[in-house]
């Protein structure tokens, strides 16, 4: 149930804060402002339902879950693409791959570089931009123009050096540099330039979170916005003895199945959420977050703070670490589908009661949003794609408007090159190797398993030059055919996931579910710790 009170409860809870501060608090941290603080959570290829409140019944995330509960839930929140680069440039920048030109994850093969994978494809990816454009107003410069301080901790993945976090808004950055996964592990010794070391076998999440809330716990003349970038859940996946150990045993009372796999079109694809390694790589990471907000609480903050949390596109359920399965939804990280761009997608804003929303909403929506609800100029956000949810969350009816996706890459996990657009309860899949368009209502089929283009071909002729001139006015790039294409090695790539690595996966996981099971012996020399 939504708060229709929400602006005059905004507006009451501003004024109060600041009487408050001023007579109470103030002293103590300096800060004197009556703008609201901003804390972002931003999780790496974390599912729609790998949360307890989303939905699993296997992970266990008691922090994020009552801060959802806290929250305006928007059951149809979206990345603005299906891995991670694209949608953080998205999230940063209010805009969508098409126009900031990061379409595939920074350090992916473009061009003939992409036959190094053997996949044997039609096509070949294009030229993509591998780093945030420094023209491009970006969220934490727009905070800073409102007044903020502003501090980034975790991954970043938007380029190297020169664009680093703190070339593009961030007063403190650590840990954000170009790798987009945890060198040297989840456990210290790390391997990042940009963090200093901590003691062996400190967990990564958790000394993330720690430098969070010490930044939080600090004395503030400004308001602050705060962005804590887990690199978790993101492989490696590990996770203690302990936790191996407790969600292996879960795993065996809920009844292990069968089969753990099937197969997508290109790759195996996890069925079953029973990844003992992964679930503890996952409750590591609520503990981490439970870290920051029960630091705002100690400091009084809670009640002066708005909290997002969200991941930056569906969890990982084929290629990669093969960690987690996003159904009922269909597909995960690198798919076409909903569960390659369906996201947990929660706002806390103090004073009102939260609620869950329908409306869909898009990663590139955060920025107007925030630069909304901590009062800034809202004509300076000329480009943003992206639109406030304040009114959603008022309980207004929200104006329709087209959602544009744009992934001409084959990528990891064995999703298709394809650009789509949703359009109200339609939602249309572009495929580059043929031309030919899927088509799907999500309000009778939310999980994509009738296609009904050949049905509906005015409306798929409609939808396709919509998309496909959104596509061209911002000059898009495409993929291309491969002129050394051969069909039959492509379908013996085919054969051998449907036959040997389907086999490989299925007996992998028996093991990791099995007593005793033993991982790799260091963890990428870096597992020493217990739980």
């Amino acid at each position: 149930m939504i708060d229709l009170d929400f602006k005059k409860r905004l507006l009451f809870y501003v004024l109060v804060i600041s009487f408050f501060w001023v007579g109470r608090v103030a002293p103590a941290h300096g800060q004197e402002n009556s703008k609201p603080n901003v804390l972002l959570i931003l999780v790496d290829d974390l599912g729609y339902h790998d949360l307890s409140i989303t939905g699993s019944d296997f992970y266990e995330t008691p922090n994020i879950d009552k801060l959802g509960e806290q929250s305006f839930r928007f059951e149809q929140g979206y990345a603005s693409s299906r891995v991670c680069s694209p949608s953080r440039a998205g999230l940063m920048t209010g805009v969508t791959p098409a126009v900031h030109g990061i379409t595939d994850w920074i350090g992916a093969p473009e061009g003939a570089s992409w036959r190094k994978y053997g996949r044997h494809t039609q096509l070949l990816p294009p030229s993509y931009v591998h780093s945030l454009p420094a023209d491009m107003v970006t969220l934490p410069e727009a905070m800073k123009a409102n007044g903020y301080e502003t501090f980034f901790a975790g991954k970043w993945h938007l380029g190297g050096a020169g664009s680093y976090p703190e070339d593009h808004g961030f007063d403190t950055n650590v840990g954000g540099y170009e790798s987009g996964s945890p060198k040297g592990g989840y456990y210290a010794p790390y391997d990042n330039p940009k963090l200093s070391q901590g003691p062996n076998g400190e967990n990564l999440s958790i000394r993330l979170a720690e430098e969070t809330a010490t930044f939080i716990e600090q004395a503030h003349e400004r308001p602050f916005f705060a962005m804590l970038s887990f690199y978790a859940v993101h492989g490696p996946i590990q996770t203690t003895s302990e936790k191996w150990a407790k969600y292996r045993n879960k795993a065996e009372s809920a009844g292990i199945a069968d089969h753990g796999y099937a197969m997508e079109r290109r790759l195996p694809i996890r069925q079953v959420q029973d990844n003992p390694v992964y679930g503890g790589l996952v409750e590591t990471m609520d503990e981490a977050v439970g870290i920051v907000t029960k630091a705002l609480e100690a400091q009084g903050l809670d009640e002066n703070t708005i909290v997002i949390f969200t991941s930056d596109h569906g969890g990982v359920a084929s290629g990669d670490n093969f960690s987690t399965s996003n159904l009922p939804l269909r597909g995960g990280k690198g798919y076409q589908w909903e569960g390659g761009l369906r996201v947990p997608f929660f706002i806390k804003v103090p004073g009102t009661a939260g609620g869950t929303i329908e409306d869909p909403a898009s990663n590139i929506d955060f920025l107007p949003t925030l630069v909304e609800l901590t009062g800034g100029d809202m004509d300076s956000l000329q480009g943003v794609e992206g639109v406030s949810l304040v009114p959603a969350m008022e309980g207004k009816r929200v104006k329709s408007r087209d959602f544009y996706w744009h992934y001409p890459h084959y990528g990891n996990q064995g999703g298709d090159p394809s650009a789509i657009i949703r359009s109200g309860e339609w939602k249309l899949i572009y495929y580059w190797e043929n031309k030919q368009a899927e088509l799907y209502n999500l309000s009778t089929d939310p999980y994509e398993q009738q296609d009904m283009a050949p049905s509906q071909r005015k409306l798929v002729k409609k939808l396709t030059q919509k998309l496909l001139g959104y596509l061209e006015s911002h000059q898009a790039n495409y993929p291309y055919p491969d002129p050394d294409y051969t069909a039959t090695k492509e379908a013996e790539v085919l054969k051998r996931s449907r036959t040997e690595r389907l086999r490989r996966l299925e007996t992998e996981r028996e093991d990791m579910l099995t007593p005793g099971w033993q991982p790799n012996a260091d963890w990428w020399g870096s597992k020493v710790t217990k739980d």
